[in-house]
């Protein structure tokens, strides 16, 4: 097994280049700037990135931001987000905002999100792939003649077609008019909507106001079912002992109940898990009758 090894100062000089890498993302022409020509598009760039951000994602008939573009997220045109114009100098007036594709000979005018079907590109009603259809706006099918733009009746994950979502792009005005997070200004190079880990799973899994939202009260007050997770059911188990359980063990068991400070899911389920195995043990035992004591004959 080979082993990579750095020199000292090896691991800064790492950390430097992915530094420089999410700042100025592709503007270099694949020629690495000089320190005056790095300072240089800092200076120029890095207010106007953080005063005109755009958040862009791909937004469900309900609201609900089903998929958050990043800096490697595909594009219709098969290109990723980072390839795209996303620094604008000024914010235009007219929506929705395009942002077009930068690599030379792409006809893609406008960043286009489209999902994947496991791995695979989904299909159009034509039976062909996306990425067989053209960049160019009419979205045309390469293959075949029949079909008069890309249309695909393939389900998201919120049960709403994809036909249906629409690829959004706005400010963060806009966004924090609806109510939605934004994160912290960075100045990386298309960001997108990606505001922290959280942002990289799908809308229905996301508990903020960009996703499915946080629970009810109602839903997490609701009574624990045969359908929940087994640390639950088993947490539910420990907490409706028998009458005759509780009354031996009083006090005791309402405050172990109760989750300690420096306990993780894991441990505080685990603690709670094995005080119910010795409490139906200690019950088990006490349920037998004593045995009668052997006694000599006289």
């Amino acid at each position: 097994m080979e082993r990579l090894t750095l020199p000292p100062l090896g691991a800064a000089a790492v950390d430097e280049y992915l530094e420089y890498r999410r700042i100025v993302g592709e503007d270099d022409g694949g020629k690495l700037f000089t320190p005056e020509e790095y300072e240089e598009y800092k200076r120029k760039v890095l207010p106007l990135r953080l005063q005109n951000r755009l958040f862009v994602s791909w937004r469900s008939p309900t609201g609900m931001d089903c998929k958050l573009v990043g800096p490697e997220t595909l594009c219709f045109c098969t290109h990723r987000y980072k390839q795209h114009k996303t620094d604008l100098e000024t914010i235009p007036q007219q929506r929705p905002i395009d942002l077009p594709c930068r690599v030379t000979g792409c006809q893609c005018r406008a960043y286009l999100y489209v999902p994947l079907n496991g791995s695979q590109p989904i299909r159009c009603r034509c039976k062909h792939f996306a990425d067989q259809h053209s960049a160019a706006p009419g979205f045309t099918c390469n293959i075949c003649s029949k079909c008069s733009g890309f249309h695909s009746c393939f389900t998201c994950a919120c049960g709403q077609p994809a036909y249906a979502h629409d690829t959004v792009v706005e400010t963060k005005q806009e966004r924090l008019a609806q109510g939605k997070p934004v994160g912290q200004d960075v100045p990386y190079a298309a960001m997108g909507g990606l505001t922290g880990f959280s942002s990289l799973a799908e809308g229905y899994m996301r508990l903020d106001d960009s996703g499915i939202g946080a629970p009810s009260v109602e839903f997490l007050e609701s009574p624990i079912t045969a359908v929940d997770n087994p640390f639950l059911k088993a947490f539910q188990a420990s907490s409706s002992s028998s009458p005759e359980t509780l009354t031996d063990v009083g006090t005791s068991s309402q405050v172990s109940s109760l989750r300690r400070p420096e306990e993780d899911d894991m441990a505080f389920f685990e603690r709670r898990y094995q005080e119910r195995m010795k409490m139906e043990k200690a019950a088990k035992w006490k349920g037998k009758a004593p045995l009668p004591s052997a006694t000599k004959p006289s």
